[in-house]
């Protein structure tokens, strides 16, 4: 997120913390959060946290594994999905009973949604068709009537999209999120078990993966996980319990960093502890079961997530 982005902040006598909303954008924050801790930091991006971070916390933790989400935790990338979903309803020129006079075309707005309830490619478009209808294409001139050929239009849609994404990533235009590199170097450093788990295809995550976080930490993780790894898609947590299984820890020893509200949903539900790195598309939305939310992970060092983690432990 810009670091341009400004708001107005009111505070209530309590532990409720009200603000209004930013105007530089269209999003809206959310109007009352309750959160015992609450700071500002110099770029007036809101931060919280569920529990006072303190020195002088116990120097032991069951802090084992450091698990990151790909989209929107490493990279900011849901308008490069938006953008390729376009690109592929075009190409083979998807036109929806709603959008008959021209191919379909999801905008900002609706994909902010769409990307914030549902994960998964597959699992999107096939919500979407069921809601608005199924399309005529040139794959077939007339709307799939059977499941054979609704899952054929939607695996044709989905891999010709993952290879336009593959190639806007391979255009080096896009970078990590501010941070990343450094926290997971340090993790490592550490001794912490590293792992990415995203819902997104496979083939996708891996090049995202190599081209902004680099071979070598991509081959060097412990555990590495997509969407086609699981059969439930995130808000489920079966990702986040795969993981713990393959990295051989607790799931109470994993600290998950997401980026949304679904993301937050499937770490939590495995009984992991997470953190939340919000967006521009998901800064509106209900993070009250995050243990801290923070606008990237630029001033946040491991030690910052261990002494954190040690009070969630201690809350217990």
């Amino acid at each position: 997120m810009a670091s341009t982005l400004t708001h107005t902040l009111s505070f209530t006598p309590s532990t409720s913390r009200s603000y209004l909303s930013q105007t530089k954008h269209s999003f809206r924050y959310p109007t009352t959060i309750n959160f015992p801790s609450f700071n500002i930091n110099h770029n007036n991006h809101r931060v919280f946290s569920k529990f006072k971070v303190s020195a002088s916390s116990s120097s032991s933790s069951s802090f084992q594994a450091l698990i990151f989400d790909c989209d929107g935790v490493i990279l900011e990338s849901e308008h490069l999905h938006r953008q390729a979903y376009n690109d592929a309803f075009l190409h083979f020129n998807v036109r929806s009973p709603s959008t008959s006079s021209q191919p379909l075309n999801w905008d900002i707005q609706f994909y902010d949604q769409l990307q914030n309830q549902i994960g998964g490619g597959k699992p999107k478009m096939r919500w979407y068709f069921k809601e608005h209808g199924w399309p005529s294409s040139t794959l077939l001139q007339t709307p799939p009537t059977n499941d054979e050929e609704q899952a054929k239009l939607i695996d044709t849609l989905q891999d010709w999209k993952t290879e336009r994404y593959k190639d806007i990533i391979k255009s080096g235009s896009v970078k990590p999120r501010p941070g990343v590199l450094r926290l997971m170097d340090e993790a490592r450093d550490a001794g912490k078990l590293l792992a990415v788990c995203s819902a997104a295809t496979k083939s996708s995550v891996i090049l995202c993966l190599e081209n902004l976080i680099g071979i070598e930490r991509f081959q060097s993780l412990d555990c590495f996980l997509a969407g086609d790894d699981v059969k439930e898609k995130k808000p489920d947590p079966s990702i986040y319990l795969t993981a713990s299984k393959k990295l051989g820890v607790s799931e109470k020893n994993c600290l998950v960093v997401e980026d949304s509200v679904i993301g937050l949903q499937a770490a939590t539900k495995a009984g992991m502890s997470c953190v939340v790195t919000y967006t521009s598309s998901t800064a509106d939305q209900d993070f009250k079961e995050a243990i801290a939310i923070y606008p990237d992970l630029s001033n946040i060092s491991l030690k910052d997530l261990e002494l954190l983690f040690q009070d969630v432990v201690a809350a217990k």
